[in-house]
């Protein structure tokens, strides 16, 4: 539910502060009072697209708030629940936008990209304009209203699973179709480089090894020379390092304790010594290990061209010949099963679309059960809304022959006779916009028990109706607000008479600025603002009959 608004900036507002409360509120005031401002911001806040020129004159961003109160379980709870965003029952939404284009959002206080908060404001908010009842002829907003509210879902979630295992073989097969068979010569190359490179093949560790044993042979003569200088450097009789550097430290080591840095130097020329004799047998063992035979080099020249000319032959480094290899016993394994496996496909495709076709019609019948239900519901309420005699045919085709798809092999459409003795005909083509926008309402009012969202705002849905009509739309409202909040702005009296609470839209100007206000009608000036939307002008007559209203509207509910 929603617990205030708050608007700075924003259209012809500078700043205002709104608090709502459960049950049907009305929104009321004078032509371009600025009453549909608040319905602006609260699609802002829910993540409808912000433009600049939204942004008040002489203001360089507008700023926009709302709190809403949610119930244990309800769907927007779970939202926050999931995304990391609760803070208890209460959701904080925020939304600035700024004179340079860029709007930032907020959801209890982090920031949030606007896919997040249109997720969100989905569930917290449904917002119904005059326009609304355009969407009952898109085929995509009849399959939601037949199948939302959960009737179905079990039938719903095995058509999909159904038709998501069709749809994987139907897809393998479609890949399987774009390989190129493989004809005998083609497949007769394919064996014969397989087995060259089994015979053949270094892994790519061992070919990386014979390339460092080759570098080390090939400078073999320079190997050796550059040990035994380095040998007979430390190892010299008389003049070889280690010798030298022993004698000294035993020198420097007889006088250490006559002073520290002495001491220090014959410490680290021990320690140069220890280092020199271990370097000795590092290269004395370099020296063992070290085969220069000429026939060991010629033996890695030969297995390294053959590997350079392999890869050369495929076009590709040598160290990725493994690859190659296993793309041709692929190739090779496709072609031997290509056919094979397309038999199988056949038959897997088969039982795929008998379960499908048997999920479709099962989720066929229980749609012609929900469409019936819908259809004498909303047919109920057209005598109502002033179209006595007026019918309303939800029809549900089963189209047993045509392609899977998810949403099943149904093909929907909304019929409808407004008028008595008339045959129900296609719904885009029969129905006025004035009764289009009573056939919406109607058919909200007969397929609520879904999670819907738990505001529902009206925006003038109730234009270009009037009389008893009107008194009936307005009770309609009004019932659409039971177990939630229904907001409505409207022109009507006999809609407005329904509200448990009414706020009034002011707007005043002066040479300098213009201002937007709102209050909450107490009954006294609740009576006068009936009055003035009767008549226009407040008179004991308008106001007389603005009682009668009232109390009637108490009366009936």
């Amino acid at each position: 539910m929603l617990n205030f608004l708050q608007i700075r900036n924003y259209a012809i507002v500078e700043t205002l502060d709104l608090d709502f409360s459960g049950g049907f509120t009305c929104i009321t005031g004078e032509t371009g009072a600025g009453k549909s401002i608040l319905v602006g911001a609260l699609g802002l806040l829910c993540g409808n697209r912000a433009e600049t020129a939204s942004i008040r004159v002489g203001a360089d961003k507008s700023e926009l708030c709302a709190e809403f109160d949610l119930p244990d379980g309800s769907p927007a709870l779970h939202w926050l629940q999931q995304a990391d965003l609760e803070q208890g029952r209460i959701c904080l939404l925020r939304r600035m936008i700024n004179d340079s284009g860029r709007s930032r959002a907020w959801i209890n206080g982090t920031a949030v990209t606007l896919q997040q908060l249109s997720e969100l404001g989905e569930l917290l908010v449904e917002i119904h304009g005059q326009n609304e009842h355009l969407r009952l002829v898109r085929s995509e907003e009849q399959y939601r209203l037949l199948d939302s509210g959960g009737f179905h879902e079990s039938e719903l979630a095995a058509l999909r699973d159904s038709f998501g295992a069709w749809h994987a073989l139907e897809l393998e097969k479609q890949s399987l179709l774009q390989e190129t068979p493989l004809d005998p010569g083609d497949q007769d190359l394919l064996q014969y480089q397989v087995r060259e490179l089994e015979g053949t093949l270094l892994s790519a560790d061992e070919f990386l090894a014979l390339e460092a044993e080759h570098r080390k042979l090939a400078s073999g003569h320079q190997i050796m020379a550059a040990l035994e200088f380095a040998q007979n450097s430390l190892d010299a009789e008389e003049t070889g390092a280690s010798e030298v550097i022993h004698r000294a430290a035993e020198q420097l080591n007889a006088l250490a304790d006559l002073d520290q840095d002495i001491s220090t130097a014959a410490g680290l020329l021990r320690e140069a010594a220890i280092n020199c004799e271990e370097a000795q047998a590092s290269i004395q063992v370099s020296r063992a290990r070290l085969d220069l035979s000429p026939e060991r080099l010629t033996q890695l020249e030969r297995e390294l061209g053959i590997q350079h000319d392999l890869a050369r032959k495929h076009r590709v480094e040598p160290e990725h010949l493994a690859d190659v290899l296993e793309q041709l016993v692929n190739r090779l394994e496709r072609a031997g099963s290509l056919e094979r496996r397309l038999r199988e496909i056949d038959r897997e495709l088969d039982a795929a679309l008998s379960n499908y076709r048997r999920a479709a019609l099962t989720l066929h019948e229980r749609r012609v059960e929900r469409a019936q239900e819908l259809s004498a519901g909303v047919t109920e309420l057209m005598q109502e809304l002033g179209m006595e005699g007026g019918r309303f045919e939800f029809d549900v085709h089963l189209d047993s022959e045509a392609l899977p798809s998810v949403r099943g092999s149904d093909r929907l459409e909304l019929r409808v006779s407004a008028n008595p003795g008339s045959p129900p005909g296609p719904l885009r083509k029969v129905a006025s916009g004035g009764e289009l926008s009573r056939i919406s309402l109607a058919i909200k009012v007969a397929s609520r028990s879904g999670p819907a969202a738990a505001t529902q705002v009206f925006d003038e849905v109730d234009a270009g109706i009037g009389g008893e009509t009107a008194n009936a739309v307005g009770a309609l409202l009004k019932s659409l607000s039971s177990n939630g909040q229904a907001l409505c702005v409207t022109h009507l009296a006999q809609v407005a008479v329904f509200a448990d609470q009414q706020l009034q839209v002011l707007k005043s100007s002066d040479v300098s600025e213009t201002r937007v206000e709102t209050c909450l009608l107490g009954n006294e000036d609740r009576v006068d603002e009936i009055a003035r939307m009767l008549g226009g002008k407040i008179s004991d007559q308008s106001r007389a009959h603005a009682t009668e209203l009232l109390t009637a509207a108490t009366t009936r509910h």
